[in-house]
């Protein structure tokens, strides 16, 4: 009995050798082309929506979330410098403290509450800004009840009342003030990551490098084909290389409008912003110092070292937010703010004259009567002018720049999807002549 023969088996050729053995065709190395083509394609469609999606959605937090959170940062710091000037300006004046510090007083808690509330629903609670909302929430209800303390027993004319206010002040400044400036960096740190996100480098990188690629395959293989079938043009593949160049543009010019709104917004809103705000609680801290100079009663005392230190660290502050607001509408402001910041370190110049010549009735009335409290108030007004002018960049800016962004998320992928099928069309042409 004579054996079976075994089955031949007849091995199929492994992709490397059906790659190479497509490039040794024209037909083979024409659909190699148009696999390339509809691949790159493709991907660029894909990457073009991702940067887009991603632009906007860094964009969008940016103005919904971490501009938002940096103003409230803002406002919670100054109403509890704003507090703790105003509870020393009241508590100078003795007895039953002047309805409109009271008033003043009250409002700036009120507006450090509702900061500090809007700040906590703007923070993730394991983060840094988080961990500052928690500490000034409960610091504040104790820093309140120091002062009503304080501002109880100097009603009755009890010297415990100083000691009230100068723990109350101690607690603002030591505690609440350094809370509230931890709050205004991780809002910045929120602001610059929102920053980051927004351009999408890497994104655009990747984009700007696909889309060449695109162009680049697609001329080549037109000038090829136009070599080999003696034909000018093939429409399609024009038409796709048009389409594609206006992918590139119109991605180009959204994205280029987006930085520069970014731009602005970070270079002429956060950044000053961040400065102002910091010059105007400097400012207000040189008058709780002075206030607390004239209740301790103690002459040049410690407060009035750190009143000088302030004013000291104030000059290199207001030097810094002048570059950073030159040639805007803040800058006048800023001029303006300067002027009476030197009016008010003259009138305070007089006050410790007065006060170390044991005149402390004459200190505390010139301290706090209507020539320097109205010079305080155009400084303080001046300030908050230009912070107020650079928010309003900050806000405009950052709402504009995600203006295109929802646009391309769609167009980027559609026109790329126009491109694959015009290669398609126009290289199928070509694979119709050889069968």
């Amino acid at each position: 009995m004579v054996a079976a023969p075994p089955p031949v088996t007849v091995k199929r050729p492994g992709p490397f050798r059906r790659l190479a053995a497509l490039r040794r065709t024209t037909p083979g190395r024409l659909r190699l082309r148009l696999t390339a083509l509809v691949t790159v394609a493709l991907l660029t469609g894909l990457v073009a929506g991702i940067t887009a999606a991603s632009a906007g959605s860094g964009t969008d937090d940016l103005g919904d979330r971490a501009q938002p959170l940096l103003v409230e940062a803002e406002t919670v710091w100054t109403a509890l410098a704003d507090a703790d000037t105003t509870a020393t300006q009241a508590f100078l004046a003795g007895g039953l403290e002047p309805a409109d510090l009271t008033q003043r007083y009250e409002a700036d808690l009120d507006r450090a509450a509702q900061a500090i509330a809007s700040a906590s629903r703007l923070s993730p609670e394991t983060s840094e800004a988080g961990q500052a909302v928690r500490e000034l929430s409960i610091g504040l209800p104790q820093y309140t009840a120091l002062v009503a303390s304080a501002r109880a027993n100097n009603r009755q004319g009890l010297p415990l009342g100083a000691s009230y206010l100068s723990s109350a002040s101690e607690l603002n400044r030591v505690t609440l003030q350094p809370r509230a400036e931890a709050l205004l960096h991780a809002a910045q740190v929120e602001v610059d990551g929102s920053y980051s996100s927004a351009r999408s480098s890497l994104w655009s990188a990747l984009l700007t490098v696909l889309l060449i690629v695109l162009l680049a395959m697609l001329l080549i293989t037109q000038v090829q084909l136009s070599a080999r079938t003696r034909r000018t043009f093939n429409v399609p593949l024009a038409a796709a290389t048009v389409v594609t160049a206006l992918l590139g543009i119109t991605t180009l010019t959204i994205l280029t409008i987006q930085r520069d709104h970014l731009h602005n917004a970070d270079e002429g809103g956060s950044r000053p912003v961040a400065l102002l705000a910091q010059a105007r609680i400097l400012v207000l801290n040189e008058r709780s110092y002075e206030a607390l100079t004239l209740v301790g009663r103690a002459g040049d005392d410690d407060n009035e070292t750190q009143f000088k230190d302030t004013v000291q660290k104030l000059a290199g502050v207001l030097d810094e937010t002048e570059r950073s607001v030159q040639g805007t509408r803040a800058e006048e402001s800023l001029e303006s703010a300067q002027e009476y910041h030197q009016e008010y370190l003259a009138a305070h110049k007089e006050v410790r004259a007065l006060d170390d010549q044991a005149d402390y009735a004459g200190a505390v009335k010139l301290a706090i009567g209507t020539e320097t409290t109205r010079t305080f108030q155009r400084l303080s007004d001046s300030l908050s002018k230009a912070l107020d002018d650079r928010k309003d960049v900050f806000t405009h800016e950052s709402s504009v720049a995600g203006r295109g962004l929802g646009l391309l998320t769609v167009l980027g992928p559609a026109l790329a999807l126009a491109v694959a099928a015009l290669a398609v069309a126009g290289l199928r042409a070509r694979l119709e002549e050889y069968r």
